[in-house]
């Protein structure tokens, strides 16, 4: 540590006043020449430390006087903290970032308006090996339908699981109670309570630099992911009916005749649950699942405006063969097969993160089927988190009741997985 006290003014020159005021004879109480002494400032760690641990943090206490400026940088950039309610401690907000030079200065004022300005220069430790961010879905700028999960993978995996979580952080400008769930040791998701609401934007930060995930084990940048939730896109599936009805932004825009999945094996069967859009591609080669070409069953087919909505291969898309069966009976392997115009509209209007609701089979989608991450009640899925408890999507900490304010740091590049 390093503790400093500023300089007093000497009790001689006190002497001489006294003496001066004696002799010209003032009368009245005594002056007894004793004189405030100056706020004493003490910096952790302290001046010329080196390998300081980040956790460790940075803290400035005042005796004798309360703190009136406190300065903290690193790489240039200036360290936010919180001063204590009395003025007498200052705290960082946050980690410190590995193998980085930190420099401190710090004034104290005391009685008699008497100040004192202490300074540390200190080094942090390089750690025995880093991890980061190592892909993200949605990646930044974005624009995502209203059941869009956030997931984020890191380069290791994390021990220190409650450390990690809290180091991320989601604002969207329409909150909601979400929960972070662990479905590896090096992947997290984060999805709400209920769906997004339309037409917001979603910021995610990852606070990683100086956190600890494992002994040795430290992040070293931070990281930022933008994104935006457009239009409310909510289709509902009815495999009885053979229909599927559109919702845009509350508003039925399409009810049209589909056919789903024959049920002739457990392959063919449409999953039911709720399920969300992932990509689209036009056109897309579809095979038959477990089956080799020239196997009884094999089929290869060329199919257009295809979204899939399940890891299991399914999809809604273009099936201008089934037309004559579509609102009549489900032919298909598995998709939703829909009427090329009725296709190539859902396929223009669809993006990441749109719900699409089946309901009618005996084959439920499962929670980590694609993004099912609906089907997990949430009850369960707050469970996933390192805390077991929610959070809400104000910019709020993992783990307390409300959030803090963020620290520049250097920043990580989003990459898609």
């Amino acid at each position: 540590m390093r503790v400093m006290r500023g300089s007093t003014r000497s009790a001689g020159v006190v002497g001489l006043v006294v003496a001066a005021l004696v002799a010209a004879g003032c009368s009245g109480n005594p002056i007894t020449g004793e004189e405030a002494e100056p706020p004493v400032v003490t910096i952790t760690p302290a001046d010329g430390t080196g390998e300081v641990k980040p956790e460790d943090g940075v803290t400035v206490k005042a005796a004798d006087g309360t703190l009136t400026s406190v300065k903290v940088q690193v790489k240039g950039k200036d360290v936010k903290g919180a001063l204590s309610a009395d003025g007498t401690t200052w705290t960082a907000e946050r980690a410190l970032v590995p193998n980085a030079s930190y420099t401190v200065e710090a004034t104290a004022t005391g009685e008699e308006s008497k100040t004192t300005t202490a300074t540390s220069a200190f080094t942090t430790l390089k750690p025995e090996s880093t991890f980061g961010l190592q892909a993200n879905i949605p990646l930044s700028n974005w624009t995502v339908g209203v059941g869009m999960p956030i997931l984020i993978t890191f380069t290791d995996d994390i021990k220190d699981k409650k450390a990690v979580e809290s180091a991320l952080k989601v604002k969207s400008d329409e909150p909601v109670e979400g929960a972070w769930y662990w479905y590896t040791d090096n992947q997290v998701i984060f999805r709400g309570k209920k769906y997004w609401k339309a037409h917001q934007k979603v910021k995610v930060t990852g606070s990683l630099a100086g956190v600890k995930s494992a002994d040795g084990t430290y992040g070293t940048k931070d990281f930022e992911i933008n994104f935006k939730v457009g239009s409310a896109n909510i289709s509902k599936v009815n495999t009885d009916t053979h229909r599927m009805v559109v919702e845009i932004d509350g508003e039925k825009v399409r009810d049209v005749g589909i056919s789903a999945g024959n049920e002739t094996a457990y392959k063919y069967t449409t999953t039911s649950g709720v399920h969300v859009t992932q990509e689209k591609e036009n056109p897309v080669k579809m095979t038959a699942p477990g089956l080799n070409p020239g196997d009884s069953g094999y089929y290869e087919e060329i199919v257009d405006h295809a979204v899939r909505i399940s890891n299991s291969g399914e999809y809604v898309h273009s099936a201008p063969w089934s037309v004559g069966s579509q609102g009549n009976a489900n032919v298909s392997h598995g998709c939703i097969n829909a009427g090329p115009e009725f296709a190539e509209w859902y396929y223009n209007q669809s993006k990441w993160g749109d719900i699409v609701t089946v309901t009618g089979t005996n084959r439920e989608l499962e929670y980590d089927n694609g993004y099912g991450y609906w089907q997990k009640s949430w009850k369960d899925w707050v469970l996933g988190s390192a805390f077991d408890a929610p959070v809400t999507t104000d910019g709020a900490t993992p783990g307390t009741a409300a959030g803090t304010a963020e620290t520049p740091a250097p920043a990580a590049t989003s990459t898609a997985p």
